[in-house]
């Protein structure tokens, strides 16, 4: 768990100025149309958090470095001293006393965080259709499109046989054979169901007969919209919250009709990839680490930034996180999905994971202060 040993307080230095917040809009696409508040001092750690925090934070702090920040907060050459300097030759017992020297906490928007949880699944497969495994577990289909090519205009999709530009496939058409007999399939599954819970992790293992195990990551989805079964369920009045993911899976194991229809409410499907070195992998092309890595929506949060979670209502989300990956549903500001691991334990805690709480991001210094002096009231 990444527990916090104190929970943020009162500062004990002299606050800094405060940076003006950006007026929030009713839908703000970004963390500058949410608004920027400066957030509290840095509070004080638990040293396994910190450590574990410290190797995750180091392994996407390049991208940081050369990717541009959709969310407006960073620039590239904000993150140069700390991740092209720093942190290559920084000792790790000093890596709480670089975050207070090279960071500022930041809270986007009223900082009323809320977060989910993810795992790496382990479900029975194998790599050629065998009798009770023969799920399809396909690759990114060639046809499949990230935009439009005669418009240019962004958008997963496909050119049909008409020759115009169309929505990719749903799942009910690919679950019924609209890619079967293309070469497609990566390997197959016992179990839809699995399956299914698979994509919606976004990454897993097939356990084969003899043993053997494939991993599997994301290689891309068909752009349709990501729709949560268990909120279906609820809004339907068949279950009732708490909704977690083994109480949806009981319900789908009793009503497998019914259950197999639900799945089809969800129009996106997942492709994968499989992957040899380490891994998953998150959004940055990079491996995700159990207990540290956060999916976040990179319009609110650089991806490969630090985020801080405290006063979280379930206390396993409490505590230091790099966001290393997004998610269909991760959507918004302050919205975090947690990566737990894969087995039996992370599977528990992913699925029951549901907590609201409070984030910071965690920042250097000279981005913050562009942004005060970006917003700060003009004097007449």
């Amino acid at each position: 768990m990444l527990g916090l040993a104190s929970c943020v307080g009162p500062s004990r230095r002299t606050p800094p100025p405060a940076t003006p917040s950006v007026p929030a809009s009713p839908a703000a696409a970004t963390a500058l149309e949410a608004g920027i508040r400066a957030g509290p001092e840095m509070p004080a750690l638990d040293d396994q958090a910190i450590g574990r925090a410290y190797q995750a934070f180091r392994i996407t702090c390049p991208s940081l470095t050369t990717r541009e920040d959709p969310s407006g907060l960073t620039q590239p050459d904000d993150w140069q001293r700390i991740c092209g300097t720093i942190i290559p030759h920084a000792d790790p017992a000093n890596w709480a006393a670089l975050m207070r020297r090279e960071l500022e906490l930041v809270q986007i928007g009223d900082g009323a965080a809320f977060a989910t949880g993810y795992y790496e699944p382990e479900i029975r497969g194998c790599r050629t259709p065998q009798p009770g495994c023969a799920v399809p577990v396909y690759r990114k289909p060639p046809d499949l499109l990230e935009a439009n090519p005669q418009t240019g205009e962004r958008g997963r999709g496909r050119v049909d046989e008409s020759g115009a530009y169309v929505l990719y496939h749903d799942r009910a058409a690919i679950e019924q054979g609209a890619l079967a007999g293309r070469g497609l399939e990566l390997a197959y599954a016992e179990d839809p169901v699995d399956l299914f819970f698979v994509q919606i992790q976004g990454s897993g293992r097939l356990r084969m007969a003899d043993g053997s195990v494939m991993r599997i990551g994301y290689a891309s989805q068909n752009g349709r919209e990501y729709v949560a079964i268990g909120r279906l369920l609820r809004d339907r009045g068949i279950l009732q919250s708490p909704i977690s993911m083994q109480r949806i899976r009981e319900w789908i194991a009793a009503n497998p009709e019914a259950g197999r229809a639900l799945m089809r409410d969800n129009p996106s499907y997942v492709f994968f990839q499989e992957l040899t070195g380490p891994g998953p992998l998150g959004a940055l092309g990079r491996p995700v680490t159990a207990r540290v890595t956060v999916a976040a929506d990179p319009k609110f949060v650089p991806l490969g930034a630090p985020v801080l979670l405290t006063g979280m209502d379930n206390p396993a989300a409490n505590g230091l996180w790099v966001a290393q990956d997004t998610g269909g549903a991760i959507r918004g500001a302050n919205r975090f999905d947690t990566f737990w691991g894969a087995g039996e334990d992370a599977a528990r805690i992913a699925g029951s994971m549901s907590s609201r709480g409070r984030a910071y991001l965690l920042l250097p210094r000279a981005a913050v202060e562009r942004l005060r002096n970006r917003f700060a009231p003009t004097q007449p």
